[in-house]
């Protein structure tokens, strides 16, 4: 059977829907950088996601491309991910979603080096006819985090990260939000066939010892 990430890593993919703290190791993603509100029909950040999976699924087909990567193995595309920001906020301030600085991620298995990321995005700009440069070949190192399970709508994800914090601040963290270590969210549902209450997604914050 394939890989499958959110199946062999539950504690990273699949929390309760109580806080929990939890150390996250580095991990390697394919990642686009952009800002504005990811809601935007026809926005960068639709864009964005499009380019992410022309080339995650290039990576995972490349046999067929007659591409043998050193130690691959077959696996499921792991979840679309997120790191939000806005300028001068600490936290999060969904009331102006035009505003959020974003990197959009999925995550890399182990075997797929630079060289390799590198023949994958001019294989899928060949075959999808797509402009792929603003894709990177992204390290993310997260280190000390609070993490909860969010079920419902995007929109309701402050009073989620509020029993996060209280719960980081009683177990002796505090945030740790900064320019290098930003809020995260991983994408359990797709929000175009689920219906807004039962949409899962992964709500990650970091934090530092008090």
């Amino acid at each position: 059977m394939p890989f499958d990430y959110k199946k062999e890593y539950k504690a990273f993919y699949l929390p309760p829907k109580t806080p929990g703290l939890i150390t996250v190791p580095a991990a390697r993603f394919l990642a686009v950088r952009g800002e504005g509100d990811p809601n935007a029909p026809e926005g960068d950040y639709q864009a964005a996601v499009g380019m992410l999976y022309a080339m995650a699924y290039t990576v995972k087909m490349s046999r067929r491309a007659g591409r043998e990567m050193e130690g691959f193995f077959d696996y499921v595309v792991p979840p679309l991910e997120g790191l939000w920001r806005q300028e001068g906020v600490t936290d999060v301030d969904y009331a102006h979603k035009e505003r959020f600085r974003w990197i959009a991620m999925i995550r890399l298995p182990e075997f797929v080096t630079e060289e390799a990321f590198l023949w994958a995005k001019e294989e899928a700009e060949r075959k999808k006819k797509m402009d792929l440069s603003p894709v990177e070949y992204f390290a993310y190192d997260e280190g000390e985090c609070v993490q909860c399970m969010h079920l419902g709508p995007y929109d309701t994800e402050p009073a989620t990260v509020a029993a996060m914090e209280a719960y980081a601040r009683k177990m002796g963290y505090v945030p740790d939000v900064s320019d290098r270590r930003l809020h995260h969210e991983i994408y359990l549902s797709d929000p175009r066939r689920c219906a807004p209450e039962k949409c899962k997604t992964v709500i990650r914050h970091p934090v530092r010892k008090a």
